[in-house]
C-alpha cells in the first residue's frame, strides 16, 4: 500500500535527529475512537513526526487507521524557521496532536493540519502527484488566507457574547448557534475556515483536554458585521457506548452547547483552505449540506445575500447563482430557516432553497427522503450547471450521502456519454469540487 522504497530511503539518510515527518491522507479514526461504530471523518493531509525507530511500527498504525502515507520527509532536511533549528520548530508545531470534529461538528480525532505558510517555511515539503503537480497547488492560490494566528499552546481567549438554541420545538437533538468576542486578538478568518475550540479540563489519561475544529458559520466580518465577532454551529454529540450502552456525550460539544454568554474560551486558529469561496462573482455555487453541516454554507450565503455583508463588502457583489440542497431529520430541524427563506425570497433569481426532510418526506421509491434522493430528483439539472466551468460545487456533512450523490450524477453524465468519476476528478485539479464529510 505505500512506498517503501521512500520509507527505506528516508532512514537510510544521516540524519542527527533521526525524525521524519510523514504526510498522511485518509485518516479515519485515532486510538481512542477505534472501537467505537461511528462513521469517522475522512481528512486532508496531515503531518505525524516519527522517530526512525519507530517507523515501522508508525506505518503499521497508520494501515489501520485506514490511512496512506502520500512522502516521507528527514526532519533534519527542513528548514530552520525563524531562527530556531527545525527539529525544535516540528517537534512544537509539526504533529500537535489535535481532536476535530466531523462535518455534523461531532468530535472525532486527527492530528494538527499543516497550513501552506507552514509548509513554505520548512515544516513539510509538498509531495507531487504521478504528472508532477504540487498536491498543495490549490491552497497556493490562497497565498494571503490567514491560517495558525494562535496555535494550541498559545491561544487566544475570547468570551461568549450569546449561545442561542437553533432546534425548534419538536426537532431532534441539541443545535446551538455561539457567537465569540474577538476584541484584541488578530484572528482574521474568511469564509470557509475552521478554528479551534480547547474545552477546560483533563482527558481519560490525566492530560489536558486537546481542542476540536469546528467550522466557522459567519463571514469573515462576524454576525455583527464589525470585525469583531465569530461563530459557530454546534450539535451536542450523542451515542450509545457500544460495549456498555450507555449514553456518551461529547466533551467539547457538551462544554460549547451549555455555555454561558461572558464565558472565557480557548479559541485557535484559523485552519483550512479546502472549503474557500471562489473569488469571481458570477459563479454558480451548488451547496450540498446535511445538519450542522450548514455551518460553512451559511458562512458564503451571508457574504452573498445579506444587506449589511454586501455593503461592507464593495469588492464582492455576487451576481451568480446559488443552489442549496438541505438535509435534514425535521422541519424543526431545519436550521436559520428564517434567514435561508429570507434570503430566497429577496433573491428569487440568484438563490434557490430545496429541503430534505428524511422523516417527513417520501423519495420516489417511497422511502425517506434524503439529500441524495433530491441530488438524483435534480440531477440532469445539476449536471447542466456542473459542466459550467464557473461552477464550484461543496459538500459537508455525513460521508454516506456521497455515494448517492455521486450514483445520480453519474446517471446524468452518461446520458451524454461522458465518465461521471473522470469528470469528477477533473473538477478536483481545477479546484471547483470541495467536499468536507465524515
Amino acid at each position: 500500500m505505500y512506498n517503501q522504497g521512500a520509507v527505506e530511503g528516508a532512514a537510510n539518510i544521516e540524519s542527527g535527529s533521526r525524525v521524519f515527518v510523514y504526510e498522511v491522507v485518509g485518516l479515519r479514526q485515532n486510538q481512542e475512537s477505534d472501537q467505537t461504530n461511528y462513521p469517522i471523518r475522512k481528512s486532508g493531509s496531515v503531518f505525524i513526526r516519527v522517530p526512525y525507530n519507530r517507523m515501522n511500527q508508525e506505518m503499521r498504525r497508520i494501515t489501520r487507521l485506514g490511512g496512506k502515507i502520500v512522502s516521507i520527509q528527514p526532519i533534519s532536511v527542513l528548514q530552520p524557521v525563524n531562527g530556531q533549528g527545525a527539529v525544535e520548530s516540528a517537534n512544537r508545531e509539526v504533529s500537535e496532536p489535535v481532536t476535530p470534529v466531523n462535518a455534523n461538528n461531532e468530535e472525532i480525532g486527527k492530528d494538527a493540519p499543516v497550513s501552506t505558510s507552514s509548509e513554505s517555511k520548512g515544516f513539510a515539503k509538498p509531495s507531487k502527484d504521478k504528472k508532477g503537480n504540487t498536491m498543495t497547488q490549490a491552497k497556493a492560490k490562497h497565498a494571503d488566507v490567514p491560517v495558525n494566528t494562535y496555535r494550541p499552546n498559545a491561544p487566544f481567549i475570547g468570551k461568549v457574547i450569546s449561545n442561542e438554541p437553533l432546534v425548534k420545538e419538536g426537532g431532534i437533538g441539541i443545535v446551538q448557534h455561539i457567537k465569540f468576542d474577538l476584541t484584541g486578538s488578530n484572528l482574521n478568518y474568511v469564509e470557509g475556515q475552521s478554528i479551534g475550540i480547547i474545552p477546560p479540563g483533563i482527558d481519560k489519561k490525566g492530560k489536558p483536554e486537546k481542542l476540536r475544529l469546528y467550522s466557522i458559520a459567519s463571514t469573515r466580518h462576524g454576525d455583527d458585521v464589525d470585525d469583531k465577532t465569530v461563530s459557530l454551529c454546534v450539535r451536542q454529540l450523542e451515542y450509545k457506548d457500544p460495549a456498555s450502552g450507555e449514553t456518551v456525550y461529547g466533551v467539547c460539544s457538551t462544554y460549547l452547547t451549555q455555555i454561558k454568554p461572558g464565558d472565557e474560551v480557548k479559541i485557535t486558529g484559523p485552519v483550512g483552505k479546502e472549503m474557500l469561496l471562489p473569488e469571481d462573482t458570477d459563479t454558480n455555487v451548488i451547496m450540498l449540506a446535511t445538519g450542522t453541516g450548514i455551518a460553512p454554507m451559511r458562512a458564503y450565503l451571508w457574504r452573498m445575500f445579506k444587506d449589511a455583508e454586501r455593503a461592507a463588502n464593495p469588492e464582492y457583489q455576487f451576481n451568480g447563482f446559488a443552489w442549496l440542497l438541505f438535509g435534514v431529520p425535521k422541519t424543526a430541524n431545519i436550521l436559520y430557516w428564517e434567514e435561508l427563506e429570507e434570503m430566497q425570497a429577496k433573491y428569487p433569481d440568484n438563490f434557490r432553497l430545496t429541503y430534505a426532510i428524511s422523516r417527513e418526506q417520501q423519495n420516489a421509491q417511497g422511502g425517506r427522503m434524503y439529500i441524495q434522493d433530491r441530488v438524483a430528483e435534480n440531477a440532469d439539472e445539476l449536471w447542466q450547471l456542473i459542466k459550467n466551468e464557473k461552477t464550484h460545487t461543496y459538500i459537508c456533512g455525513l460521508r454516506g450521502m456521497e455515494d448517492g450523490i455521486d450514483a445520480a450524477l453519474s446517471a446524468a453524465a452518461a446520458k451524454e456519454g461522458v465518465n461521471w468519476s473522470d469528470y469528477q476528478k477533473g473538477m478536483k485539479k481545477e479546484g471547483r469540487w470541495h467536499v468536507e464529510t465524515y
